[in-house]
């Protein structure tokens, strides 16, 4: 039996508890894509409209899926494709943006500077490591900013996720 590990989070006003085993090598992967983190993560804000109180910088529309593991923690691309963005990005600071075609974009923000271990033009796969999670930009505490973008415009990352088989919790 594989045990499972529970962690407290909060970003920006608001909390959730999350469980998965963390008895895998890397990150869990169906097909070509698979989770930006490895093993057990709390998660903080979803998607869309969440207002964060005393945050005078914190955007009102959340375009992303806030991820929440220790300091330092890897970081690993979702899926394959090309590095189009590898370096500080406003709002986001230290950024990684993957284009893995068809117009669909891949967005890893608040990394820790001096942590990226991809450059622009580079090929991913799923579970590349990319950097480490930290705290840069328009950022309250450690954690990883995960934004979907089609066609330029951001998409809800956890019914993505879904169809691939990868429920983001």
């Amino acid at each position: 039996m594989t045990p499972l590990i529970a962690i407290p989070f909060a970003v920006a006003g608001s909390a959730t508890t999350v469980a998965v085993s963390d008895a895998q090598a890397g990150p869990v992967a169906v097909g070509e894509w698979g989770y930006p983190l490895k093993g057990s993560y709390s998660t903080g804000r979803g998607f869309g409209w969440h207002p964060v109180n005393n945050c005078a910088f914190c955007p009102k529309d959340h375009l992303g899926y806030d991820m929440d593991q220790p300091c330092g923690a890897t970081v690993y691309a979702a899926g394959p494709g090309r590095v189009i963005n590898a370096g500080p990005m406003p709002g986001w600071g230290n950024t990684v943006r993957i284009d893995h075609g068809g117009e669909l974009v891949t967005l890893y923000g608040h990394m820790a500077w001096d942590s990226l271990r991809v450059i622009v033009g580079q090929q991913v796969t799923a579970g590349t490591p990319l950097g480490d999670e930290g705290s840069t930009g328009k950022s309250t505490g450690c954690h990883l900013h995960f934004e979907v973008q089609k066609s330029g415009t951001a998409i809800d990352p956890e019914p993505f996720m879904a169809a691939l088989g990868l429920p983001l919790r």
